[in-house]
């Protein structure tokens, strides 16, 4: 799956998200291209990308970013930090 990607990150929150098959690629960088155009008219300032996975949930995984809101994101990094050891090696 192609997605379609619309990011304010002012905000901090997805704004848009389209899904697209792999067959579709043309398509999928022409909504892309014609989204960008659209928001530099209108003088808006949000990240337009297109990424790749398998699914919307994988996309959530390698892409957190765009789909969790600060919190969330502070919440994770809590997590990941605090499980993180420091071993001494010993010689």
């Amino acid at each position: 799956m192609i997605f379609l990607v619309q990011y304010d990150r002012s905000k901090g929150r997805l704004v848009e998200i389209r899904e697209f098959a792999d067959s579709e690629r043309t398509e999928a960088e022409n909504a892309r291209l014609a989204l960008e155009q659209s928001l530099n008219r209108s003088r808006v300032d949000h990240e337009v990308t297109l990424l790749q996975a398998e699914s919307q949930e994988a996309l959530r995984r390698t892409h957190n970013r765009y789909f969790a809101d600060l919190r969330e994101l502070i919440e994770d990094l809590a997590s990941s930090t605090s499980t993180f050891v420091v071993r001494e090696r010993k010689e």
